[in-house]
């Protein structure tokens, strides 16, 4: 990883002196330079046990790329050869959206959704792999699914380890960011499980959705995509946080304001070229958390691009991108 520029050391600086505010005028940095294949959106990212990352992303049957150094990125195909037949139940097209990466018990772990636009007639998938390769996926079916007749959107999963539990953060419009317990054996979430409602905005459609939730000292993030994605330059996604002491919430930004109240802080703008950051996750490299996320670039006619930022944390105990 390189060093950090003299500037951003100099941001990083200033924003821990800062008072703690959701609305601090700040410069946001630039994406760390990529190469390669830097075609991607909803990106998920993760070092994996032999060396070398590799991501996973929405796109045909969920696009794959892998690296070497997290600089050099090379397509390397797609999660699966061909679709899982269950998935045509929710979409006409087979097409998964937004996977989620993670490591537990001697496995990688794939969760991902299945929808079509404008519906919450949606299903979270799991799948399962030794190496976390493409083409090593065995899949296990829904973990977790929604219906019209529910409030919530089962998209965009995340999930995220608390007290010895397991827990998966999803949700979209239909009243933002929802939260379940989840089988660690089985990866599914438990049957007849509480749905917690984590974010959310005061007025329809509600557009807060792609959360991820990270343990950081003693406290959650909850980390959430606002506004509207999918547009191109016309696109005015943006990354907010707000955090809790449980990992269920209530979770509030740093001047007290509750994500179900629409609060959060930002933490990544559009900027320059760089438009609509969102469909974020995080991972952790080298003793170091990595924000990973699109952005839609003004130089080349809105095409979404892979973005990385190192996580700093102020003093108070808050993100910011550098």
């Amino acid at each position: 990883m390189k060093r950090p520029r003299l500037a951003t050391l100099l941001t990083a600086a200033v924003l821990a002196l800062l008072p703690t505010t959701a609305h601090a005028d700040v410069t946001y940095p630039d994406p760390q330079p990529v190469t390669g294949q830097q075609i991607i959106h909803d990106p998920t990212v993760i070092r994996l046990n032999s060396g070398g990352y590799v991501a996973y992303s929405t796109g045909g049957i969920i696009g794959a790329r892998t690296s070497k150094d997290r600089v050099q990125w090379d397509d390397a195909g797609n999660a699966f050869a061909t679709p899982p037949s269950w998935w045509y139940d929710y979409s006409s097209t087979a097409d998964p959206w937004a996977p989620d990466l993670s490591y537990r018990a001697g496995r990688y772990w794939l969760y991902y959704a299945v929808s079509s636009w404008g519906t919450n007639h949606s299903a979270i998938g799991v799948a399962t792999s030794r190496t976390g390769l493409p083409g090593t996926w065995t899949d296990h079916g829904k973990a977790f699914s929604s219906e019209t007749t529910d409030a919530w959107n089962a998209i965009d999963p995340a999930l995220v380890r608390a007290d010895g539990r397991l827990w998966m953060a999803f949700g979209s419009y239909w009243t933002g960011i929802r939260m379940v317990e989840v089988n660690p054996a089985t990866g599914k979430a438990i049957p007849g499980a509480t749905v917690a409602h984590l974010a959310t905005r005061p007025d329809a459609p509600y557009a807060v959705e792609g959360a991820y939730v990270l343990k950081h000292g003693g406290y959650y993030y909850l980390f959430a995509s606002y506004d509207a994605c999918c547009a191109g330059v016309n696109s005015t996604y943006r990354i907010r946080v707000g955090r809790s002491t449980s990992v269920t919430g209530p979770y509030a930004d740093s001047t007290g304001k509750p994500m179900l109240e629409g609060g959060g802080d930002l933490v990544l703008a559009s900027h320059g070229r760089f438009i609509g950051p969102g469909g974020e996750s995080i991972s952790q490299d080298k003793g170091k958390d990595v924000l990973t996320y699109h952005y839609y670039d003004a130089n080349d006619s809105g095409t979404p691009k892979l973005g990385l930022n190192t996580l700093g944390w102020t003093r108070t105990g808050w993100p910011i991108a550098l």
